[in-house]
């Protein structure tokens, strides 16, 4: 059988990988996923997992039971050898393994993206991964017990403070959920004074979220704002310490709590390749085939997939929409590149935008059509039920919210990572350093199979 190598389980890899086993006929090719995870995670609705609202197996699909004909292989895919037509990767236990490819999909999603900035690595957290969310929660409630054990004012205040960096959509949500989280949880600290409670949120753009418009944009500032964030943007950060952050127009923020979420950026895996690439991600083509690399194919985060519904040499945004609908046509693709078929090209029509804010309070733009309010939220949910990878999901989420509506969160820790220190160096940008025994998945190199 011919072999089909996907890196990657997020929206792009999994709806591939599934919509490959539908197709396929029984003997025509084997499909092998490369993932550490052995889940799908449905990445819009991570702030709510760390504001309480939804538990954290609410928005995983389990890939052993959705993905029954896929050989699933634990591991980080570090490098591409295009010539020998196969994919280097790290097994979760330290030993490196060799998978030969006969049609390669890459869509190894992106890392939160980082700047040389003192302290960020050290002392930032982020909003990408499951870890980091329920860190996230954890760790803002402690900070609040630990400000009303202390009688040090400085103490007190830089726990209290929390900087969020990155006013696009996982920053607007991480500050507006969290807020309500640490709202809430001031009202057990009678000793804590709740003016000492301080949410910022900044970035270097002159708005927020500009994608979903003036009008919008400005809704979700005023919402924000009326709350108690600050919102302070054409400034960023110049250098975080243990309970200082610094910003690039000279104030100085009491903070111990420094959330990291400006932009993104491709798994390293993708810059192995040595082809083209734009601010990181693959260049492909509307067939996301990438040019010159013979039956290897690219999508969501990591590709720079031309936007054909938009003006020349403008990519698609890096957004979950886009890389489940892109799936459809990779595996439309691969089996095209298998059969010898014609490639289809990626065209897709924006349905729009939904940003959850907490409570009963959302912005959406569906269609174009601009909705705030408990409208708004009513849309934004119905949509994160319409695109929940599968039915349990849709029926766990659905029921947490309910849960949540009738017995609102205890505000306790969990402290599942309580001996970590949850920056982003230590849940999010893991180093690969692979053992110097090698193996292989196979036994024979992928030009020997018929």
């Amino acid at each position: 059988m011919a072999r089909i190598a996907i890196v990657g389980t997020g929206f792009g890899g999994y709806t591939c990988a599934k919509l490959l086993e539908r197709w396929l006929r029984p003997g025509e090719a084997e499909i092998v996923l490369i993932t550490p995870k052995d889940y799908t995670l449905y990445l819009p609705l991570l702030p709510q997992v760390a504001g309480g609202v939804l538990q954290p197996r609410s928005i995983v699909t389990p890939l052993h039971t959705r993905l029954r004909r896929s050989k699933l292989l634990p591991g980080v895919a570090h490098q591409v050898d295009l010539d020998a037509r196969a994919v280097d990767v790290l097994r979760i236990d330290g030993e490196p393994v060799r998978v030969p490819y006969d049609v390669l999909v890459l869509a190894p999603g992106s890392m939160t993206r980082t700047f040389d900035i003192p302290g960020l690595q050290e002392y930032a957290r982020g909003m990408k991964t499951l870890a980091e969310a329920v860190y996230l929660r954890d760790h803002s409630i402690a900070q609040l017990e630990l400000a009303a054990s202390s009688n040090d004012p400085e103490e007190r205040a830089a726990r209290c403070g929390f900087v969020v960096v990155g006013a696009g959509y996982s920053g607007v949500e991480t500050a507006a959920t969290l807020q309500l989280v640490t709202r809430r949880a001031m009202a057990r600290f009678p000793r804590l004074d709740p003016g000492l409670l301080r949410w910022t949120l900044i970035d270097i753009a002159p708005k927020v979220m500009p994608e979903l418009g003036p009008e919008l944009g400005a809704a979700a500032t005023r919402l924000l704002e009326e709350r108690g964030v600050e919102v302070r943007l054409g400034v960023t950060l110049d250098r975080i310490t243990v309970d200082t952050a610094k910003l690039t127009d000279g104030t100085t923020l009491p903070s111990r709590t420094v959330i990291w979420t400006a932009g993104v950026t491709p798994r390293p895996v993708v810059s192995s390749l040595g082809t083209e690439t734009v601010k990181g991600r693959l260049v492909v083509g509307a067939d996301l085939r990438v040019p010159g690399c013979d039956g290897v194919f690219g999508l969501g985060d990591a590709a720079a997939v031309p936007d054909l519904t938009a003006e020349p040499g403008t990519p698609c945004a890096p957004t979950a929409q886009h890389a489940h609908r892109q799936a459809r046509t990779a595996a439309r693709n691969v089996l095209a590149a298998l059969r010898g078929g014609k490639l289809r090209e990626y065209r897709h029509r924006d349905l729009g935008l939904v940003v959850d804010l907490g409570g009963s309070d959302a912005v959406a733009r569906p269609f174009g059509i601009d909705l705030k309010g408990p409208l708004a939220q009513l849309v934004t949910r119905g949509y994160h039920l319409l695109t929940t990878p599968s039915g349990r999901s849709r029926l766990r989420v659905s029921g947490d919210w309910l849960l949540n509506m009738m017995a609102p969160d205890d505000l306790i820790r969990l402290d599942f990572l309580k001996d970590t220190p949850g920056t982003l160096e230590d849940l999010e940008h893991m180093p690969i350093t692979p053992r110097a025994r090698r193996i292989s998945v196979t036994e024979e190199p992928a030009g020997s199979r018929p």
